[in-house]
């Protein structure tokens, strides 16, 4: 069974920074693309920032550009979300979530990480709060 765990989350301060885990089990995140998403109160899910683990491919939204980075550690079968200079507006649930990158038809054809529709497997959410 794909289970995908989400951790990290918390309560900090303008500015400050946090490091979100997405654990895999019942998978490897090798030919997968792995993706952080996050929901404010009363808005819609968004894509934060995604890799593609087969060739550390990345992509990151452009509210947190320079802010976040995405990495993967293939040994331990996580994926990281790096967040700095955090501000209140980044406040939110955020979720990790994985897809197949590659068509299960033919292994030539490889998806990119931000086609977050493709996304499949949920982790359930970790909630960061950014307040003073």
């Amino acid at each position: 069974e794909v289970q995908l765990q989400a951790s990290g989350g918390g309560l900090v301060q303008p500015g400050g920074s946090l490091r979100l885990s997405c654990a895999a089990s019942g998978f490897t995140f090798d030919n997968y693309a792995v993706g952080w998403f996050r929901q404010a109160p009363g808005k819609k899910r968004e894509g934060v920032s995604c890799i593609s683990v087969s060739d550390d491919s990345t992509f990151r939204a452009d509210s947190v550009k320079g802010r976040f980075t995405i990495s993967s550690d293939n040994a331990k079968n996580t994926v990281s979300l790096q967040m700095t200079d955090l501000k209140p507006e980044d406040t939110a649930v955020y979720y990790c979530a994985a897809f197949p990158a590659r068509d299960p038809t033919d292994w030539r054809i490889s998806y990119y990480c931000n086609d977050w529709t493709r996304y499949v497997s949920w982790g359930q959410g970790t909630l960061v709060t950014v307040s003073s």
